[in-house]
């Protein structure tokens, strides 16, 4: 039985547990459990992440963990009892490890390994805090390790920023908000704007001499060298390198690093290096012979600099290789680094040319110890420290230095009788008195060991070197006193010997007979002869001697010579010792009596230095002098003890605070000195108003602070020795002395004077006084001192006076202080605070100090302590500043952000209007301060403020609540509260308020607007309701709750799994719980929901978008209500539903819906909850049906904008994108007449063509705006892209846009008619400028339709199965136009890849239900034919081929597709006898090629063909194949005579391998002609057109043997046998050859066919006039691209053109169009149709070369491209009357020279043209074609536009060029219509109707081009889209309307009446 768990409740999975018994819960390694149940080693639970899935898992899998449970019961949670740490660690690398995933998906490689590598530091981490074992330092420092690593990889991946304190996670719930806030914002702060290091520190090390080759070890010294200053700063770092130029002892760091520290900000500039001298030692000449002398020198080398100012920007350790220059004179060597940085290279060159040293440099910040940390791989080693040169920029307390810098400067020496200079080098001895030398304690450099005595570097034949040579003497206190420095000078000769010889010497004392060290700065000391060592044994004599110039008498004979000297510099950087003689006086006061008051005079000259050394002996002092002579010293002293305190003031000194109160606290005795103190400070205090100069008393006040710590300590003494004597005489004291100050603060000046300076001193240190004073007086009597201070203040009337700003600093101060944080004092002190804190409020001073005062006064309040003082404390500040602190917050909230973060409310927003700009004088602020530390600071405090309030309305309860609206007592006082707080509700929502990463702060400010929402809800229905109702009120209300359930932050669904539950768990779905509000005060509006109709419609259906079920089912029944008010009110619900599709649309293309909320508006089934969708609601009214249309609509459109927005994401195919875009455009015209909408989306599909490089494409989409245009001078608005401008002007840019991308598609036929009326708009204004230029450009569009070749492309059908589609596309067949040299393999391929789930089918059959719906993509594709309408223009002869091709593939509606079967039984003999066509035409909704590259299939026709009509139509098509051939040969077009050579050799070939021949067995046989007597007249013509392919043969053989080339002369006799073989097979003679056959298939080869009726006889025939006129049964089977042809194949010509031979006759194929496996046949001839769409067809893309095959396709034409002879014409189905059209001479284009490009026509046209729209659109002219007599590329187009038979003008049915004129017939083609009683003209000829009649019979759709003829209303563009009349519309006149008649006829007509857009 299974029984509940008590202490087991939580645990980690150990081992993977698949669950696959009954009930099993499956378990992966280290998932966590919860646990319910047990059961016999079963536990029943589920796993934390996914608590919704229960069940049973093996105990034994489980590691059980110590946790706490709440709410035990069904409801329970389970906490792990460790720390938080180790959760926050847990929970953290749980949700890395699934984005960790990610990363690696998304190849983010960088990051992927970064995070790896941090997430293993963890888990090591994490296992050392488990182990237990660590100590407290150990475990906060690994903690501190964890939670920087845990925030790094949060911010990395983008997730929360996490409040701690400490190393712990922070519950919100327990802290105030203004505490929240501060944690949050000082992360951010942290995070954001690091902290500037104070401290900088270098650490340097040598890698080596880099190709010196010098044999000779090596010194190399560093050290840091200030340019500015001409000194070194730091150091010299010694680094010795062995002869191969590497250091020394490699394995010792400390010998080859260094860290150059305590370097400041100030040194990190560009003149300040580091300097590396290179000191070499050997010979005294370099490349010297070895046995010249054996004695090693130390001679200069070299010297190298690098700035420090090039190491800022290195991240880490940087190797350098610095160059090193040599000087090129000895005597220069001490100014080498100097010459070098200033680049005089006249004075230096360098060593060699790739000589350099290698070094690595790093510059590390902050302090020392912290880097030790951080850097502890820099550290692991003993590395030496090189220390800055005197003191740092801040001297600690404690630190102890004792050392001595001395440095050889020069020296002047005589020859001494030698021939040249000396070379001298100098011996430096450390020696005691009595002649001993303490051991190493003279070093060279950091780095090296100390010596006993050094050696300086030589300088050759130099008799006054210069050495600038710098050695250390860190010697101790105890025997600094009686040491003193000996300088040896010898001669260093460079004969064999090598000898040293001594010459003279110096020395020097350290130490004055004073007791005062050895000053610093230059001395000159004296050379004394002395030639033996022994002589300088005896120190006693020589110390008698004068060591220095300055007290050298004038007969000293034991000097060498005054001419000699020798100079040094020293330097004593000592915390012990000084060199200052006042100082010793005070300290020695006692000695010395009589030097007291010169002493304490001289005390404020001393350096500050001096003074911090000694500051403990300095004060023991100061109070002796006080306590033994106070009446004639006291005020002395008192001054100096002001002038030591405020020395620690500076920041150098900063941190011997420590020490001033240490001594305070132990050292300090002075028990009586409280008196003094206290009356001298009186005594400054009382003469401040009188005064004439304040610089000592602000001093003195400056002071303060220290000095009531020593009036405290000693009063707390001098109470302890007498047991509390005195008491009250030291409080009246206390208080006189503070009334003084009371008074000196009251005091109000004008303006700003001494007096006003020395109130703020005072304020800035009061805080601090009243700290000291709590240890001798109680809490409430320092608060009453303190208020009485604060309240002494003059309320200043200006805002100059800095007083104001340090006012407020002393009550922050006081705040942050002590007397603050006590209930007793806080309530004395709250009164003044708050009144003080208003009133700078309510004048916008100071605001940035306001908002702190109110963030610490409010962290005081604890959250949890809610009794009757806290409360009233946030009552009273609620009382006090809740108004203006709403109006600072407003205030704040409207200064102009930086674009980066402004965002303006999503509604509008309601402001106090009375509220003033903040002023430019505000002292938070400046006016140098750049406008991004402005911004920043203004989101700093408000952040502060809105935490404030936030903490404030947090602690209200509802007896609170009330209570602070009864102080409203006025409507309108209550009205502007409301608002304000709505307002700044809203302002806390914005994405802006709060940085990104602050979840838990934006969580926090949610949960505290609902609550307060739930407060205020009764006020709102008590107060605003029925007679009291306030729109502007509840208007607020439901646009901040709108706005509030739509903020990205509550959008749970968007979150992680752990963070969701979270939430959850804390919070709920505070979205439902404001939607119910929502739901009941919407309710409870009765009659006034009216008001909120239609303006509320959008907001609350973005509400309901949201993916919330229970949001939902709240939110959807108020659409009801809406419907049901909307119908009541005005009978209808137009409005609603005008503005629910507006919404939709752009709430949609956010991202907005889905699939389950378009069911929540169309099922009828509940989806949720008890709440029946909307349409059931719906249904039961009686508005039913309006009810029910408008919910299918709008389902509809949510269907096409749910496919729209998955098609529109990155990555998906363009081809799928345009078909979306051009179905939801048909749908915003079609069935929602919305204009705007439809043009926006006719922009979005014209940019996807564009970008796609469908020029053709994207011009018929342009058309279709330009179709809405007049050419009018109305006025249009600006509009997406296009400027303000005039209807003409822009359909005048739309025109120009068209025809270029008409141009770059080569649709050159529709450019010339938008040419011709932009030319007709310029002839109309006289524009002749602009009218040449288009009449040069139409010419050029002539020429390149006559010279240009055009590629024919395939035509695909492409069905769409399965119920995985996008709705546009589901269970729907389409015709797409392929894209150049794209076959059939090549467009499935790029189908597949933009379906990469589909699956292509193997047949062509059509797909049955099942495959319609089923889950699954189906794909079936393959080619069709297209059948064009212009059969005109194709069956005239002398038409060139480049105008044929156009119209073969161009405004094609109709396409076939033909499948040979066998009917019956299949002859084995003859196949001919039984194959039959299938024949499939498809009829689009659109012709191609349109706005897509596809269109829908609106029809299907399936028509069978008998085998006898199939045979007829393969030799009519081979006829009239050979026709063309004949004529083009010629007419000479072919370039070779090969196209025709092999089709002669396909037919004749065939012929006479039984091609005719089994026509001729198959149908002329007696048994088919008796079985088939309805045949007859089918047979007979079959019958002809074999006698005429055999005529037509011989022609052809005739004019083949003229042009045949000599070579392919066997070719042709063997062609004219097999031909003579035909024929007799036939049973022809030659004269039974019918006039027509003998004559040529050409008949117009020179002329025109449109002077003559009848063909002109060729000459062949002569007396032949007779024409056989026949007919064939199909509409047009000159195209039938893969008909099958009894003479030739596609495939053998290409064949034949790529060899240039004729294929075998076993190959060719011969009069058979299906795949059978007959003789006749063959495989090349199969027809595309027969092959499925599968892989395996034998259509292939085309090759490389085919691309440059269309000239050899033009000569050698395959079935698809056989034309129809006019010969043979094809009727249309009914005639079509054409009124007759005159054209002037005029008005007919004349033909020009050196005719331009249609660029530069375009370019040079727009140049007169006004600033017009970078993205244009389209419309097609009103233009009225010429009759049918010109072989014009414009021919039988329909009137006035440039598709034929468009069921539409514009729109879903669109599908090109179509005219949408408002005019009649008359206006466009400029010809009067005939009057209804006129007789009706004769009908034309068949080959010049109008095809518009071929789709007469169908009832024309709404729009089509049928309404042309009949006036339309007027109706204006779009609101959005034009301009309102202007009343005074002053200025030129318009431009005159374009009318026709008056050029033609010269009559006046009308205006054209402006077009209504809602009828296209």
């Amino acid at each position: 039985m299974w029984v509940p768990t008590e202490q087991e409740k939580y645990g980690v999975v150990l081992a993977n547990f698949r669950g696959l018994v009954q009930h099993g819960l499956p378990l992966e390694i280290g998932d966590t459990v919860q646990i319910l149940e047990k059961h016999e080693g079963w536990y029943r639970g589920f796993i934390a992440k996914n608590p919704n899935i229960k069940g049973i898992f093996p105990c034994n899998y489980i590691h059980l963990k110590n946790a706490h449970v709440k709410n035990k019961g069904q409801f329970e949670t389970v906490i792990p009892i460790e720390d938080s740490v180790i959760t926050e660690m847990t929970v953290t690398l749980r949700d890395w490890g699934t984005m960790w995933k990610q990363l690696f998906v998304r190849n983010e490689g960088d990051l992927f390994h970064r995070l790896w590598h941090v997430m293993n530091e963890i888990l090591d981490l994490r296992q050392q805090v488990l182990v237990g074992h660590l100590t407290n330092d150990c475990m906060n420092n690994i903690k501190q390790h964890i939670t920087a690593r845990l925030d790094w990889g949060n911010e990395q991946l983008g997730l929360d920023l996490v409040p701690r304190k400490e190393f712990n996670l922070v519950d919100p719930d327990k802290i105030s908000v203004t505490e929240l806030y501060q944690l949050m914002e000082q992360r951010h702060r942290k995070k954001e704007i690091p902290v500037q290091a104070s401290m900088h520190h270098l650490f340097v090390q040598v890698k080596s001499l880099m190709n010196a080759n010098l044999g000779e070890e090596m010194e190399v010294f560093f050290f840091i060298y200030d340019c500015r200053e001409n000194r070194p700063i730091s150091e010299r770092f010694l680094v010795r390198l062995n002869k191969q130029g590497v250091p020394h002892s490699l394995e010792k760091m400390e010998s080859q690093c260094t860290l150059f520290i305590d370097l400041g900000s100030n040194d990190l500039r560009k003149d300040v290096f580091v300097v590396a001298h290179l000191i070499r030692i050997g010979r005294m000449v370099a490349g010297e012979k070895k046995n010249v002398c054996n004695t090693q020198y130390r001679r200069p080398y070299g010297c190298a600099v690098i700035s420090i100012a090039d190491l800022l920007t290195a991240e880490s350790k940087d190797d350098h290789l610095l160059k090193v220059y040599s000087c090129n004179a000895e005597s220069e060597w001490c100014q080498i680094h100097d010459n070098i940085i200033r680049k005089i290279s006249s004075r230096y060159s360098p060593v060699g040319s790739n000589t350099g040293l290698a070094v690595t440099l790093q510059l590390l910040h902050g302090d020392l110890e912290q880097i030790h940390k951080d850097c502890m791989h820099l550290f692991t080693h003993s590395i030496s420290i090189t220390k800055r040169l005197g003191f740092s920029e801040i001297i600690m307390p404690g630190e102890t230095r004792n050392d001595l810098y001395i440095t050889l400067e020069r020296g002047e020496f005589e020859k001494g009788g030698k021939s040249v200079a000396r070379n001298v080098e100098i011996s430096v001895h450390l020696v005691e008195a009595d002649g001993e030398i303490p051991k190493n304690l003279i070093f060279a450099g950091t780095g090296d060991l100390g010596v006993d005595q050094h050696q300086s570097f030589v300088l050759y034949h130099s008799n006054s070197p210069r050495w600038a040579e710098q050695i250390k003497l860190p010697i101790p206190v105890d025997i600094f006193r009686g040491l003193h420095l000996r300088f040896e000078f010898r001669h260093c000769s460079t004969k064999e010997k090598g000898e040293k010889k001594l010459f003279g010497f110096s020395f020097i004392p350290l130490m004055q007979d004073g007791g005062c060290t050895l000053p610093d700065g230059m001395h000159e000391l004296i050379v004394h002869k002395c030639e033996e060592t022994a002589n300088l044994q005896d120190t006693l004599r020589y110390l008698k001697l004068p060591f220095s110039k300055a007290n050298l008498s004038g007969n000293n004979q034991a000097a060498r010579s005054t001419k000699e000297s020798f100079w040094i510099t020293s330097f004593l950087c000592s915390t012990k010792l000084t060199q200052n003689g006042d100082m010793l006086n005070l300290l020695n006061w006692r000695t010395h009596p009589e030097k007291i008051s010169d002493s304490l005079s001289k005390l404020k000259d001393l350096d500050g230095t001096e003074v911090v050394k000694f500051l403990q002996d300095t004060l023991d002092a100061l109070f002796g002098i006080m306590d033994q002579s106070s009446q004639r010293n006291g005020l002395k002293v008192f001054d100096d003890l002001v002038h030591v305190i405020n020395l620690l003031h500076d920041t150098k000194f900063h941190h011997f605070k420590l020490v001033m109160d240490n001594y305070i606290e132990n050292h300090f005795a002075g028990a009586l000195s409280y008196r003094d103190l206290i009356k001298f400070m009186k005594w400054y205090v009382s003469r401040i108003i009188d005064a004439e100069h304040h610089e000592q008393i602000q001093q003195v006040l400056k002071a303060s602070e220290y000095v009531f710590k020593y009036i405290v300590q000693s009063r707390q003494l001098y109470a302890v020795a007498t047991c509390g004597q005195s008491e009250e005489e030291f409080r009246c004291s206390i208080y006189e002395l503070f009334k003084s100050v009371h008074l000196f603060l009251s005091h109000e000046s004008k303006g700003v004077n001494p007096i006003t300076h020395t109130q703020a001193v005072f304020l800035r240190s009061f805080p601090t006084v009243c700290c000291e004073l709590l240890k001798i007086f109680t809490v409430e009597e320092v608060a009453v001192l303190a208020r009485d201070t604060i309240g002494s203040l003059p309320n200043m009337a200006h805002t100059d006076c800095p007083l104001q700003t340090v006012k407020l600093q002393c009550i922050a101060k006081t705040v942050e202080s002590p007397l603050y944080t006590n209930t007793e004092s806080r309530c004395v002190l709250l009164p003044v605070v708050l009144h003080h804190l208003e009133v700078h409020m309510q004048g916008q001073r100071d605001l940035g100090m306001c908002a702190h005062i109110l963030t610490k006064m409010l962290s005081n309040i604890n959250v949890d302590d809610m009794e009757r003082v806290a409360s009233e404390e946030v009552n009273m500040i609620m009382e006090s500043i809740s108004g203006v602190l709403l109006r600072t917050i407003l205030q704040v909230s409207s200064y102009p952000q930086t674009p980066r973060t402004a965002m303006r409310l999503q509604y509008q927003d309601v402001t106090v209007r009375d509220s003033e700009p903040f002023s430019r004088k505000n002292t938070f602020f400046h006016d140098d301060c750049p406008e991004t530390v402005m911004c920043f600071g203004f989101f700093f405090f408000k952040g502060e403020f809105v935490a404030c309030l936030l903490t404030l309305l947090r602690q209200l309860n509802d007896k609170d609540y009330q209570q602070l609206l009864t102080r409203l007592p006025s409507k309108d006082e209550l009205t502007n509260f409301l608002l304000q707080l709505f307002t700044i509700f809203q302002i806390l929502i914005r994405p802006d308020m709060f940085p990104r990463d602050w979840t838990v702060m934006r969580l926090v400010t949610n949960n505290v607007i609902i609550t307060t929402l739930l407060y205020l809800s009764d006020t709102l229905r008590k107060n605003f309701l029925n007679e009291q109702f306030d729109f502007k009120v509840w208007e607020s209300y439901f646009y901040l709750s709108i706005v509030f359930i739509n903020q990205p932050c509550l959008q749970l669904e968007t979150f992680p799994p752990s963070k969701r539950k979270k939430v959850l768990e804390k919070y709920g779905d505070m979205r439902v719980m404001i939607g119910c509000e929502i739901f009941s005060i919407w309710q409870s509006l009765d009659e006034h929901k009216l008001n909120f109709i239609p303006g509320m419609i959008g907001p609350f259906l973005e509400v309901t978008l949201v993916p919330q079920p229970d949001l939902r089912n709240v939110m959807i029944p108020i659409f009801h209500d809406m419907l049901e008010c909307e119908q009541r009110r005005s009978g209808n619900f137009k409005q609603v539903e005008a503005k629910l599709i507006d919404k939709l649309d752009s709430l949609m293309s956010d991202g907005k819906g889905d699939e389950t909320y378009k069911e929540l508006f169309n099922s009828i089934i509940p989806l949720f909850g008890p709440y029946p969708s909307l349409l059931k609601k719906i249904e039961r009214e009686t508005w039913r049906e309006s009810g029910a249309s408008l919910i299918a609509t709008v389902t509809r459109l949510m269907e096409r904008l749910l496919d729209y927005r998955d098609c529109m994401k990155i990555g998906e195919a363009d081809g799928k994108k345009m078909g979306c875009t051009a179905n939801l455009l048909n749908f915003y015209k079609t069935e929602l007449n919305k204009e705007e909408m439809y043009i926006r989306y006719i922009h979005k599909l014209y940019d996807l063509h564009f970008k796609a490089q469908n020029y053709t494409e994207a011009a018929y989409t342009l058309l279709l705006y330009d179709e809405l245009l007049e050419w009018t001078e109305r006025p249009l608005r600006e509009f997406l892209t296009y400027p303000m401008q005039s209807e003409w002007q822009r359909k005048e840019c739309l025109h120009l846009t068209i025809i270029h991308n008409f141009d770059r598609g080569k649709c050159w036929e529709n450019c010339i008619i938008l040419c011709r009326e932009l030319a007709n708009q310029y002839e109309a204004y006289f524009d002749y400028r602009n009218l040449s230029k288009m009449r040069m450009m139409e010419a050029s569009l002539y020429e390149k339709i006559i010279n240009q070749q055009r590629l024919e492309p395939e035509f695909f059908r492409i069905g769409f199965y399965g119920k995985k589609f996008p709705f546009f596309l589901r269970n729907k067949e389409f015709v797409c136009r392929g894209n150049d040299y794209e076959r059939l393999e090549a467009f499935q391929q790029r189908m597949l890849s933009e379906f990469p789930h589909a699956i292509a089918m193997q047949h062509a059959n059509m797909p049955d239900q099942t495959i319609h719906q089923a889950e699954a993509q189906y794909l079936q594709i393959y080619t069709v034919s297209p059948v064009p309408d212009r059969q005109d223009v194709l069956q005239r002869d002398g038409v060139p081929n480049n105008i044929k091709s156009f119209y073969k593939v161009n405004h094609i509606w109709r396409f076939r597709y033909d499948r040979p079967f066998h009917k019956g039984s299949k002859d084995k003999e003859n196949e001919f006898k039984s194959l039959w066509v299938e024949r499939t035409t498809l009829t689009l909704a659109q012709s191609l090629p349109g706005i897509s590259r596809w269109f829908e299939v609106e029809k299907r026709e399936l028509v069978e063909i008998s085998p006898l009509e199939n045979a007829s139509e393969v030799i009519e098509n081979k006829n009239l194949e050979l026709r063309t051939l004949i004529a083009q040969c010629q007419t000479r077009q072919m370039q070779n005579i090969n196209p025709l050579t092999m089709c002669l050799n396909g037919v004749i070939d065939a012929a006479v391998n039984g091609g005719l021949a089994r026509y001729q067995e198959a149908f002329f046989a007696k048994d088919y002609i008796a079985n088939h007597p309805e045949d007859g007249d089918k047979i007979n013509r079959l019958r002809d057109l074999m006698f005429e392919q055999a005529h037509i043969l011989e022609f052809g053989l005739t004019v083949h043997e003229k042009f045949v080339p000599q070579d392919m002369r066997p070719l042709h006799k063997k062609l004219v046998d097999q031909f003579h073989v035909m024929r007799t097979s036939l049973g022809l003679q030659p004269q039974e050859f019918p006039a027509l056959v003998r004559a040529s298939p050409m008949h117009f080869m020179s002329g025109t066919p449109r002077n003559c009726s009848t063909p002109v006889p060729n000459a062949i025939s002569p007396d032949s006039t007779r024409m056989v006129m026949r007919r064939s049964p199909l509409s047009y089977p000159a195209v039938n691209r893969y008909s099958s042809s009894s003479l030739s194949s596609q495939a053998s010509n290409e064949v034949s053109n790529i060899t240039g031979q004729s294929e075998s006759s076993d190959e060719v194929f011969n009069m058979q169009p299906s795949p059978s496996t007959s003789s006749l046949s063959s495989n090349h001839s199969s027809s595309a149709h027969v092959n499925s769409s599968a892989p395996s067809s034998n259509r292939a893309s085309p090759l490389p070369s085919d691309k440059h095959k269309h000239s050899r396709d033009n000569l050698c034409l395959s079935p698809r491209d056989r034309l129809c002879s006019s010969i043979y014409p094809i009727p249309v189905d009914t005639p079509i009357r054409v009124i007759p059209l005159q054209i002037p001479e005029s008005v007919l284009p004349q033909s020009e020279q050196n005719v331009p490009s249609l660029e530069k026509g375009i370019r040079t046209l727009s140049i007169n043209m006004k600033p017009l729209s970078p993205i244009p659109s389209a419309r097609s002219p009103q233009k009225t074609p010429i009759p049918p007599l010109t072989p014009s590329p414009i021919d039988g187009l329909p009137t006035g536009g440039l598709v034929l038979n468009s069921p539409v003008r514009s729109g879903s049915y669109s599908s090109g060029i179509s005219s949408l004129s408002r005019c009649s017939v008359s206006e466009t083609c400029s010809v009067e219509p005939p009057p209804a009683d006129s007789p009706v003209p004769p009908p034309v000829p068949a080959s010049l109707e109008d095809p518009m009649v071929r789709r007469g019979s169908k009832t024309p759709p709404p729009y089509s081009v049928y309404e042309r003829n009949n006036p339309r209303r007027a109706t204006p563009l779009p609101h959005s889209l034009s301009v309102p009349p202007s009343a005074d519309s002053s200025g030129l006149p318009a431009k005159p309307q374009l009318n026709r008649s008056i050029r033609l006829h010269s009559e006046p007509r009308q205006r054209t009446v402006p077009r209504k857009v809602s009828q296209l």
